[in-house]
């Protein structure tokens, strides 16, 4: 009898630090989205992309005024996305700093070479959750909130370099993000916000 009351002690000290594990592991994840599925995911990416338009400093922008001015830009996946983001900058550098910006290199008094470093969304989860992954039927993210917040971020990021040809000045890194958030709960998940600028 003894013995049979350590045995079960014993197992459930094991049962309780595995739970215990568990729960510390599932306190923070980062998880990509490598698409813009969702009007939510195009509306942070797109706030994000305006707000990074408006970045751009005078002390860098404010000489070119009445110049004419190609973009060229550089980003390593969706051109589609990349366009986008060109058309805005576009906008912003005539609209705020009365540069016209044209297509041919030939006609250009300067260049401004964009290299974008981020275009896209990423969801944060932080709290309290027990991953199911390894479940056997479900899926690898399968989970149950405990408690947690959910953020779901719209980044846009570059650097630039502007001026010349052959003597272009590197410009600072720029970067605008976005969220929504929501509280995670074991049965409902609570909106927060909507698109929220950080």
């Amino acid at each position: 009898m003894h013995t049979r009351t350590a045995i079960c002690s014993v197992l459930l000290r094991t049962v309780l630090a595995s739970l215990l594990v568990t729960l510390i592991a599932g306190c923070a994840a980062r998880q990509t989205q490598d698409s813009l599925t969702g009007a939510t995911a195009q509306r942070l990416v797109s706030h994000s992309v305006d707000r990074l338009a408006e970045q751009l400093p005078a002390s860098d922008f404010e000489a070119l005024a009445g110049q004419r001015l190609r973009i060229e830009s550089h980003f390593v996946a969706d051109p589609a996305l990349r366009e986008y983001a060109d058309r805005r900058l576009a906008i912003s550098l005539a609209r705020r700093f009365d540069v016209e910006v044209v297509q041919g290199l030939q006609e250009a008094d300067a260049v401004l070479s964009v290299f974008y470093t981020a275009l896209g969304t990423n969801r944060d989860k932080k709290g309290f959750y027990l991953p199911l992954g390894y479940v056997p039927g479900l899926d690898a993210d399968s989970q149950i909130d405990l408690i947690t917040l959910d953020q779901f971020h719209g980044v846009a990021e570059l650097y630039y370099f502007v001026g010349p040809t052959g003597i272009e000045a590197r410009g600072p890194v720029l970067q605008a993000r976005t969220r929504t958030e929501a509280l995670g709960l074991p049965i409902i998940t609570i909106p927060i916000n909507d698109v929220k600028l950080d």
